[in-house]
């Protein structure tokens, strides 16, 4: 059952690129006593996460910011590596943007937001989505009915239902 506005994310993990090496972060350590706002894409990349949903968030990280928004966070089912390069490609990392793998589609899979599209290659993906999370609770939710399209789930939206 996918996740709604008023529950609690569940414990799950992540992975990020440190000074070090890969890194374990968890959802308490990103969410706990913090103003997030969360955006999941279905795979680095490619083309409509590249091209519109992180550029979007990256061009709403001020405004973001200026409501409170301790940390914005992209999670894609990546690994960390490919994360840390998309992240600089974008300007998403410049922008103050956390880029967090979830390769093992942990918490995409926890909060019911997984999907998979052979035909295109996508095997246990995360659909794309928006949230803002306060305290680990959700607040907002912003689901795209499809993969391919950045609708309801853009940084500017976020901003306007802060």
């Amino acid at each position: 059952m996918a996740i709604s506005t008023g529950d609690t994310l569940p414990e799950a993990s992540f992975v990020k690129l440190g000074a070090n090496g890969p890194e374990a972060v968890s959802t308490a350590e990103v969410f706990k006593g913090r103003k997030v706002a969360l955006f999941a894409v279905p795979g680095a990349y490619t083309p409509t996460c590249h091209n519109t949903h992180v550029p979007s968030f990256v061009k709403a990280a001020e405004a973001l910011s200026s409501k409170g928004v301790d940390e914005i966070v992209c999670v894609s089912v990546n690994d960390p590596f490919v994360m840390k390069a998309w992240g600089e490609a974008t300007g998403a990392t410049d922008a103050g943007i956390t880029m967090l793998a979830d390769p093992l589609s942990d918490f995409t899979t926890k909060v019911g937001m997984d999907f998979s599209a052979p035909p295109v290659g996508l095997m246990s993906r995360s659909k794309r989505y928006s949230m803002f999370v306060e305290d680990g609770v959700v607040k907002v939710l912003n689901v795209e009915a499809a993969p391919g399209e950045t609708v309801c789930s853009l940084g500017d939206t976020l901003v306007d239902q802060i």
